[in-house]
């Protein structure tokens, strides 16, 4: 028992081993790790730190930086009516633009899973990513051209206009003064002065058009006869000269399709057009009555819609942007709808769900991460939105369509060469996107720890 006391006594006297020194994950020594990083921290610190820092202190001075203003740039801001347009269509872009963008990527992105060329469709949307803002810019200043023959939407919205709506003849048209008895009656129409007889041929000589301008290839004017009540719209003019005003005369063109009325006490009781040789024939229910050529035979042709306007401008602008991001949305949306459990979807479907609760109750929730990303990504990009603005909006709606980004060029560099107040709009913005950055901080660390 001594024995093996003093052997367990002599047991419990051994050295303990030493505990080896900790190492880090990676095996690697701390200054090791700090020297590998260092580039990054110096460019880091370069280029965006120190600007931050300096845009802080020099939004603190004025326009040179000879002098310390403190926050008077600041307030100058808020009282300023161009800085405040352009605050409230920053607002405008943050609430409309990422919420239409990341509703058609979510549409484009369930509709391409059902068709058959749902890659090729994909490859298209997606496709505007590839063109820088300035190429999509000078892109869609075009297609918002208020002139129909070089603008794409006045294009279309004219030739739909015109499929229900007759346009106007001869826009540039008017009675010959001192030839003809026709006078202006309001709405940019003229009525005769006297009344129109059957058998006697009523004369309604019009000028204000070069012959040479005339639509499509006018036949020569021809009297009109008959019975009835009868007449000639006619052009009482030819190159060269000659002839007697108000009288059709050899070479004389017709004016084919101009829309002529007869009117007794204001009412219009018959109506006829011209023919390609600009005579008309009235019904019998015109006879006593005043001739009356209505204001759409001149009225000015439909050019389309404002685009570039004061009103549309911001409008229009987003819709270039929805049509550059909605393939950026599309694509994230997509992969993301790529690994969401169909056995969820078919589960559903199975209880009775339709098509469109299948989307809004369970393949939307189960979205709402990736959705979510869109969004953030996008408010943050709506609020530098520059370029755009800066080509598509012509200069005299320019003010209208303006942004902080745009207001914080303009202050610094485009003529106004005070820096004061553009860093303290660059500060602004960062102020503004913090936030939204720090929403998405929290949201990817509680998805982490899940």
């Amino acid at each position: 028992m001594a024995s093996v006391a003093n052997s367990a006594e002599g047991a419990g006297a051994l050295p303990t081993p030493s505990v080896p020194p900790r190492k880090s994950v990676t095996g690697t020594r701390l200054w090791v790790a700090v020297l590998f990083l260092l580039p990054a921290l110096v460019l880091l610190g370069s280029l965006v730190v120190y600007p931050i820092g300096y845009s802080v202190w020099r939004s603190l001075y004025d326009a040179d930086g000879s002098g310390f203003v403190g926050l008077e740039n600041y307030g100058d801001i808020f009282t300023n009516d161009s800085t405040l347009t352009a605050v409230r269509n920053t607002a405008i872009w943050v609430a409309v633009a990422p919420a239409l963008v990341t509703a058609l990527g979510l549409i484009f992105a369930v509709l391409t899973e059902r068709v058959r060329w749902g890659t090729a469709f994909k490859l298209l949307v997606f496709m505007p990513m590839a063109i820088s803002m300035l190429a999509a810019g000078i892109i869609f200043r075009l297609v918002y051209e208020q002139d129909p023959d070089q603008g794409v939407a006045n294009a279309v919205v004219t030739s739909v206009h015109d499929a229900f709506v007759d346009s106007s003849v001869y826009p540039k048209a008017r009675p010959n003064a001192t030839a003809s008895d026709l006078k202006a009656s309001g709405g940019g129409s003229f009525t005769t002065t006297g009344t129109v007889r059957a058998g006697t041929p009523v004369l309604l000589p019009l000028v204000g058009i070069a012959p040479n301008k005339l639509p499509g290839t006018p036949e020569d004017a021809r009297a009109a006869s008959g019975d009835g009540v009868t007449g000639t719209v006619w052009l009482d003019f030819k190159l060269g000269g000659g002839g007697t005003k108000g009288q059709v005369d050899p070479g004389e063109k017709a004016l084919k399709g101009v829309k002529v009325e007869a009117v007794r006490d204001g009412k219009v009781v018959a109506s006829a057009k011209s023919g390609a040789d600009g005579t008309f024939t009235l019904p019998a229910e015109a006879d006593g009555a005043q001739v009356r050529l209505p204001g759409s035979n001149f009225s000015a042709p439909y050019n389309g819609i404002d685009w570039l306007g004061p009103t549309l401008v911001t409008p229009a602008i987003i819709g270039s942007y929805v049509w550059m991001w909605a393939g950026f949305a599309m694509v994230l949306i997509a992969a993301g709808l790529a690994g969401v459990d169909r056995n969820l979807l078919e589960a559903a479907r199975v209880d009775g769900a339709n098509e469109w609760q299948v989307f809004r109750k369970v393949t939307v929730p189960l979205l709402m991460p990736v959705l979510v990303v869109v969004l953030v990504t996008l408010m943050i990009n709506v609020m530098k939105i520059f370029d755009l603005v800066y080509i598509i909006a012509p200069q005299p709606s320019q003010d209208d369509a303006n942004v902080l980004a745009l207001q914080l060029f303009l202050s610094s560099f485009g003529g106004g060469g005070n820096y004061g107040v553009g860093s303290a709009i660059g500060v602004i913005l960062l102020l503004l996107v913090l936030p939204v950055m720090f929403v998405n901080i929290r949201r990817l660390r509680r998805e982490r720890q899940r």
